[in-house]
């Protein structure tokens, strides 16, 4: 295996890292053993949120160009959350900054230095995620789940109690 492509190195050693000295938030592994570019992700809920105690199934899928685009991430739990697409071939798609293709946003949202860098890394992706359900009041500017926003911007609570309802359903 002569070619390895360079994505498959930098993914060996992350993978070998975080499966030698696991984190307390979240564990990784490869839905297929064979397949470097498709991991299983499990977050377990943030303390004091509203994904508190919850186990939270994702997968990371990343591009052969890895690391000069960002992998995608998508909950396989299902999500109510700004963030979080919520139908269609994009349903549990994870839509934050680090997550976007690098350079100029062509809405005008972000700055260049948001988006995706190859310096991120998978735990920084994780823990952006993270950081995403540790929100008491998520980013509703640009909703990938126009009515999860919604619901934050005019009934905070009624979000609360269906974010609950679905995370305690799992």
């Amino acid at each position: 295996m002569s070619s390895v492509v360079p994505s498959h190195n930098i993914l060996r050693r992350e993978y070998i890292e975080l499966s030698k000295k696991p984190r307390e938030r979240f564990s990784v592994g490869l839905v297929d053993e064979s397949n470097l570019l498709e991991w299983k992700v499990v977050i377990f809920g943030p303390p004091d949120t509203l994904y508190e105690d919850a186990i939270l199934d994702a997968r990371l899928s990343f591009p052969p160009e890895f690391p000069l685009l960002p992998p995608k991430m998508r909950f396989i739990t299902p999500m109510w959350h700004p963030n979080i697409y919520n139908n269609g071939e994009q349903k549990g798609e994870v839509c934050i900054s680090i997550l976007h293709p690098p350079g100029d946003d062509q809405f005008g949202y972000e700055d260049a230095g948001e988006r995706w860098l190859p310096v991120h890394s998978v735990e920084s992706i994780l823990l952006s995620v993270i950081s995403l359900l540790s929100a008491d009041n998520p980013n509703t500017d640009s909703p990938a789940n126009v009515d999860a926003a919604k619901e934050v911007r005019t009934d905070l609570r009624g979000y609360k109690r269906k974010v609950r309802a679905i995370i305690s359903a799992e």
